[in-house]
């Protein structure tokens, strides 16, 4: 568990508002300045904080598009003196990108990808911060129903979806196919797409398969097999392979696709995969006091969210609190704690 037991930092003393945003500063000391200025415009203008807050999400079709609309408004209801602006993304690694730059002020992320941004000694990736371990995303590698393709190993040679540059979903298909003896750039034909684009490429025969990484079910996904018949091919037996890799590996773990995920999907039963968590995470330097109303709206909303999200029905507070490769952020610390208590 992450949550530091150390007292609170005392709150800082209000400082005159800049010109520049009040929240999202990728830089620590913008950030300090940023959040006193935040909460003297709070204080002038009512109880709860005020201002704009900024998402990065997803692609469209992709679940944290939609995970990131019902948390907007889970948040319009929770604190009507915020403006939550969603930015559509290519996926993890741009998120992590955004965030870092001050693009965005909070977005989600896979542990995976969280952990490469790391190894790789990206700027400022000491001080991001989790607010809450949010639902697994699980792999899922894509193709017609009639294909030879019977594991990972069997895409050589093959058009392949692969992800988006900058997506979560490029890293891990590449690491998996890495597990099952095979380079992505060498021994396949990658295509660099995502889900909005992908589904009708296996459609219309210009894909023999595709890999998404995603909660469960993933929307276009789950359209696809309205519209023609596939199947899931699985890939659990990579797991060792991926743990081979040490740290870049070590955040993957054995999952199972069931059956009545995707009703129209004839698997003839459960499918073996992987899966990866995915936090929603700030800087460090982002107001405490906010981070701490925005990880309350995360579980408070959690049945809300679900009814669309199915995955976010794992969201609880025994969960939340496991966040690696991130420590918690102060104001997620102060949440959990107060509900503990």
């Amino acid at each position: 568990m992450n949550i530091r037991l150390s007292p609170p930092a005392r709150a800082r003393r209000p400082q005159p508002p800049t010109r520049r945003r009040l929240l999202g500063w990728g830089a620590a000391g913008a950030g300090a300045l940023a959040g006193a200025a935040w909460w003297r415009t709070a204080a002038d203008h009512g109880p709860g904080p005020r201002g704009r807050l900024t998402m990065s999400t997803g692609v469209p079709s992709g679940v944290y598009v939609r995970y990131g609309q019902l948390l907007q408004a889970q948040l319009a209801r929770e604190l009507p003196g915020m403006e939550v602006v969603l930015l559509p993304s290519e996926g993890s690694l741009q998120n992590i990108q955004r965030l870092v730059s001050g693009e965005a002020d909070i977005t989600i992320a896979t542990a995976d990808s969280l952990v490469t941004y790391q190894l790789g000694g990206g700027p400022e990736s000491g001080r991001l911060r989790a607010l809450a371990r949010l639902y697994d995303d699980y792999m899922q590698l894509v193709v017609p129903a009639g294909s030879p393709v019977e594991s990972a190993a069997g895409l050589a040679g093959l058009r392949v979806g692969v992800g988006q540059d900058g997506s979560g979903v490029q890293l891990v298909a590449r690491q998996m196919l890495s597990a099952a003896g095979l380079d992505m750039e060498e021994d396949l034909r990658p295509v660099r797409e995502g889900i909005h684009t992908m589904p009708r490429l296996l459609e219309n025969n210009r894909l023999d398969a595709f890999f998404w990484s995603g909660g469960l079910p993933t929307s276009a996904v789950e359209k696809l097999s309205l519209r023609m018949d596939i199947r899931l091919v699985p890939l659990g037996e990579l797991l060792s392979g991926l743990h081979v890799l040490g740290q870049e590996g070590a955040h993957y773990r054995a999952a199972v696709v069931p059956a009545d995920v995707y009703p129209d999907i004839r698997t003839g039963g459960a499918v073996d995969t992987i899966a990866v968590a995915n936090l929603l995470v700030a800087m460090e330097s982002l107001d405490g006091q906010l981070t701490e109303h925005v990880t309350r709206a995360v579980i408070s909303g959690r049945d809300r969210i679900a009814e669309e999200v199915h995955a976010a029905q794992r969201v609880d507070l025994r969960t939340a609190v496991y966040t690696r490769p991130l420590e918690l952020h102060e104001g997620a610390v102060r949440y959990y704690r107060s509900v503990k208590s």
